[in-house]
């Protein structure tokens, strides 16, 4: 098995783009990239926007490798949604955007798949609960989960097992931890084999309690700590959300404690990839800070 993650929070942009090769086929999963049009009040700073065009270029290039690419929901940090083009001739296994989907994701979904015309330029399968062999391969795909708390307004996904042999990879999308006790019993499910990687979405804890309750927050970290306890992957990448805060390593501090007593790397996309942690959205009021420091320097010399 060979795992790539080509886009990460904690590589400076919203994704959790993968690439995996895996019994001779090449699969890629959400491979796509965003940033926050704001945060803090504020835009995207010129590293942002740097790093976006890096990623999409090299999320476009995977795309081009990937054989089957899966997309498990469709935000758009998920999917390159304005260039239908790169999937042409692709086996594209997909949210079905009929059922358990809410109106924003069935709108994009549509507007990706049917009014661009991709439907009849791609091999396009829904993958909602289903379970696809081909030749020594294992695609496995779950039942609609819930983005985070169960209820949520933004929606449902899918999580993905890839097995061949006795060789297994997780890939959990948005579950934000996870805090709906139904993508955790589906986990659960899959833990034999024992996972080689599992990559994780981890809960949106610099949401501020106003948006999200205290309690959503600690059922999704409850979901990590369940993910270590129950399933044992030999690596856990905690990624995505949860990497949004600065002071993300304050809310994980046991969790890393018991993955260490459990012999279980657990570790975020930058770091699987040997890569310095790099949170450039969460820096955003200390990126323009610099940068307006640097202007007023420059002008009064």
């Amino acid at each position: 098995m060979y795992a790539r993650i080509i886009a990460a929070d904690s590589m400076g942009v919203r994704s959790l783009a993968t690439f995996v090769s895996l019994c001779g086929y090449s699969i890629g999963l959400d491979l796509g990239v965003a940033i926050a049009p704001r945060r803090y009040g504020l835009p995207p700073h010129p590293l942002e926007l740097e790093r976006l065009e890096s990623s999409l270029d090299s999320v476009r290039k995977f795309i081009r490798e990937s054989s089957i690419i899966i997309i498990t929901h469709y935000h758009y940090d998920h999917y390159v949604s304005r260039e239908p083009e790169l999937y042409y001739d692709k086996m594209l296994i997909v949210k079905d955007i009929t059922r358990d989907i809410n109106f924003s994701q069935k709108l994009r979904g549509y507007r990706f798949l049917k009014k661009s015309g991709l439907e009849d330029k791609a091999n396009i399968v829904v993958g909602d609960g289903r379970t696809f062999k081909i030749n020594r391969l294992i695609i496995e795909l779950s039942n609609p989960v819930w983005h985070g708390e169960v209820n949520s307004k933004v929606g449902r996904v899918l999580m993905v097992r890839l097995v061949c042999d006795n060789e297994s990879l997780i890939f959990t999308s948005d579950v934000q931890g996870p805090a709906d006790p139904e993508a955790l019993r589906i986990l659960k499910s899959w833990s034999n084999p024992r996972p080689k990687l599992l990559i994780l979405g981890g809960p949106p804890t610099y949401f501020s309690r106003s948006i999200i309750s205290s309690d959503t927050i600690n059922k999704g970290l409850q979901g990590v700590m369940e993910v270590i306890r129950s399933i044992k992957p030999e690596t856990l990448v905690l990624d995505h959300h949860i990497l949004r805060d600065l002071n993300y390593m304050v809310y994980i501090e046991e969790h890393q404690r018991i993955a260490r007593e459990l012999n279980i790397k657990l570790v975020t996309a930058a770091e699987f990839e040997g890569k310095p942690i790099e949170q450039l959205e969460a820096r955003r009021k200390d990126l323009w800070n610099i940068n307006l420091e640097t202007r007023e320097e420059i002008d009064n010399e």
